[in-house]
């Protein structure tokens, strides 16, 4: 079965970086990938997307310029590099895959696989 399992959460000042990872097992064809985060009292918002052969991305505003989604399919490996961080970018991230085209990428039911989340904190 599929499994999805993110790390490189942590606690940072406002203008720092993290690099957060998804690792994935239990497939054979590479799925579409999604980044989510979720703040407190906050619907789950989608910020980057990746196709599954990594040839092209998608970024909500909030964050274009300032995160990079990229994948190492060899190592079934999805990350999320974020740079200048801002308070409100303080959120559960979670990475999300399918299989089928996700018609709307930042809706969290078009996605049937969910890692357990990182927690991204920063602090102003």
């Amino acid at each position: 079965q599929v499994q999805l399992v993110e790390s490189g959460g942590g606690s940072v000042q406002a203008g720092g970086s993290l690099r957060l990872s998804c690792a994935a097992s239990g497939y054979t064809y590479n799925p579409y990938v999604s980044w989510f985060r979720q703040g407190p009292g906050k619907e789950r918002e989608g910020v980057a997307f990746i196709f599954a052969s990594g040839d092209n991305t998608y970024y909500a505003e909030s964050v274009k310029g300032r995160f990079t989604i990229s994948r190492d399919n060899a190592e079934k490996t999805v990350y999320l590099q974020m740079i200048s961080l801002k308070p409100e970018d303080s959120a559960m991230y979670y990475c999300a895959a399918a299989f089928n085209w996700p018609n709307r990428w930042r809706d969290p039911q078009s996605y049937d696989y969910w890692g357990q989340g990182t927690q991204v904190t920063v602090s102003s």
